[in-house]
């Protein structure tokens, strides 16, 4: 009776061992070329107006245009947004202005990964 529930425990803990362990090793963070192409490929939707901006791409470019971005912030040098949240850091600051442009960037960086 003693050995069944070792192995149950056991198998539970490695059941909820297992998920944190992959988020570690595939913790990705974005690097420099990540944030030039999503830039990129969020300038080309902006002028054709082919992407859906989420209610919050709309709030946040609406923050951006009034000066006060509220859930990041942008660097010294004013070029780009740092944000905790990874699908938005690195977003140009006049792009970040612009809720199409936004949710291209967003979809851009969740296909690679962030």
């Amino acid at each position: 009776m003693v050995m069944p529930y070792a192995v149950m425990s056991a198998l539970a803990l490695s059941f909820l061992v297992s998920p944190a362990a992959t988020r570690t090793a595939n913790g990705q963070v974005p690097v420099g070329a990540d944030f030039a192409a999503c830039n990129e490929e969020a300038r080309k939707p902006v002028k054709t107006g082919s992407a859906s901006p989420t209610t919050g791409d709309h709030v946040r470019a609406e923050s951006a245009r009034a000066g006060s971005i509220t859930t990041s912030s942008m660097d010294v040098s004013g070029k780009v947004i740092e944000s905790s949240d990874p699908q938005i850091h690195g977003m140009n600051a006049d792009g970040a202005m612009n809720a199409t442009y936004q949710a291209v960037y967003r979809s851009c960086m969740r296909r690679k990964g962030f």
